[in-house]
């Protein structure tokens, strides 16, 4: 009796590292089509990092200025919660019309550009400068709407250096 419980016991073992083993397999094939998409997500967007250019002035299309601001918006509010970060996605597919892949794949990048520039603090007046000076003021009511939406998801409304992001847009899209 006790050989045949070590026999179960060794197949039941068997099937779980089997199992396991094949899941693992999907999840780095998975994980390379994750890799590849991201990969490929600038070019959708026409997107070429030049030599001896900075990443952002080589932003062509306002979407992807408006993704790095709203992401560098909602970074300057501490640390983003998995909550704020839905809440952005949403607000950027409603204010942009764009669908889910193409908000997903404006984040990311837009996050790659907040790295690039060595944080939101400095991302922002740069995505800001860079948006007006491919779009000028055509897509500031949308980014506004995007702004207010992530300004409100906040408990407390817009944080300090949140309102100061929001004085240095209005300088740069010269309001008064």
């Amino acid at each position: 009796m006790p050989i045949l419980i070590a026999l179960i016991g060794a197949a039941i073992t068997a099937y779980v590292w089997m199992n396991r083993a094949k899941r693992g397999a999907e999840i780095a094939n998975d994980l390379i089509g994750v890799a590849a998409e991201l990969k490929n997500a600038p070019r959708k967007y026409g997107f070429r990092r030049r030599a001896n250019q900075h990443p952002v002035d080589g932003i062509d299309e306002p979407e992807l200025a408006l993704g790095g601001l709203a992401v560098a918006f909602l970074e300057m509010d501490d640390l983003p919660t998995a909550e704020a970060r839905a809440k952005m996605d949403v607000s950027l597919r409603k204010h942009l019309r764009l669908d889910a892949e193409k908000s997903q794949e404006i984040t990311v990048m837009g996050r790659w550009f907040v790295e690039e520039c060595n944080g939101a603090g400095q991302a922002f007046p740069r995505l800001a400068k860079r948006l007006y000076k491919i779009d000028g003021a055509e897509h500031f009511n949308d980014l506004m709407a995007v702004l207010t939406d992530l300004a409100q998801s906040s408990d407390g409304g817009p944080s300090i250096r949140q309102s100061e992001a929001l004085s240095d847009l209005a300088r740069i899209f010269r309001l008064k």
